[in-house]
């Protein structure tokens, strides 16, 4: 089974750097996406916030950037730790 998710976003808000109990830097962004698509034939505005977290070199490459960044996110979706929402697991960012 797959799970890979490639998305548009911009970094909404981002927590300071933290880093794991085995000393992995760790990054908790909010990422916001807006686009249009089209969905039965139709042209429809799309907009959505998602909770992301990304670990090692590319959690300190993230904390450096500026709120309103743009990147393409490429990762994979888990269930947050309380099991209440969605976050993407960053693996690869590209500039938008």
């Amino acid at each position: 089974m797959d799970n890979h998710v490639a998305l548009t976003a911009c970094i909404a808000e981002a927590q300071p750097l933290r880093y794991t109990p085995a000393g992995l830097p760790a990054l908790d962004l909010r990422l916001e996406h807006g686009s249009r698509q089209m969905d039965a034939g139709q042209a429809r505005d799309v907009k959505l916030a998602i909770k992301a977290m990304a670990f090692g070199t590319l959690a300190e490459r993230l904390a450096r950037q500026n709120l309103g960044s743009c990147f393409r996110f490429q990762g994979f979706l888990a269930m947050s730790r309380n099991g209440k929402s969605v976050v993407l697991h960053i693996q690869d960012i590209q500039q938008d």
